[in-house]
């Protein structure tokens, strides 16, 4: 794609995006949204970005694997979900702490899980994406 507007608006977009994601990452623990569709946004925001200034810019700006998102969100899903284990409880039990930050709540094995979510979905979809610009 050679149309300067569409470059210019996804490098202004792409942070926005990315932002936005995690927003709705954080938000989705007491609202809808969550690590899927903020896993969505993101990946769609670097699909955004594929389109109109190639991959090679793209891979410059995600300079890791998506494959290293996918098993760092794997490992990390699984290991909020064996916290139960550890503390005698069944496995996948949610886990509270009792901090709790302003806006997302306290910290707890579901948020993880969220978070790990949100890193498969995003390694994923942006590995699809990768793949399917390359064969242009």
């Amino acid at each position: 794609m050679n149309s300067v507007i569409l470059r210019t608006a996804t490098r202004v977009l792409l942070p926005i995006l990315l932002l936005f994601s995690v927003f709705i990452l954080i938000r989705g623990h007491q609202e809808p949204g969550g690590g899927f569709v903020g896993g969505l946004v993101a990946s769609m925001a670097f699909a955004l970005y594929t389109i109109a200034n190639g991959i090679g810019h793209a891979r410059q700006i995600f300079p890791l694997s998506p494959t290293v998102f996918l098993i760092s969100g794997l490992s990390l899903a699984l290991l909020s979900g064996l916290v139960g284990l550890f503390l005698g409880a069944p496995a996948f039990t949610g886990i509270w702490g009792s901090y709790e930050f302003p806006g997302i709540g306290p910290l707890s094995t579901p948020l993880f899980f969220d978070i790990g979510v949100y890193l498969v979905v995003f390694g994923t979809a942006t590995s699809f994406i990768f793949t399917l610009k390359l064969k242009e």
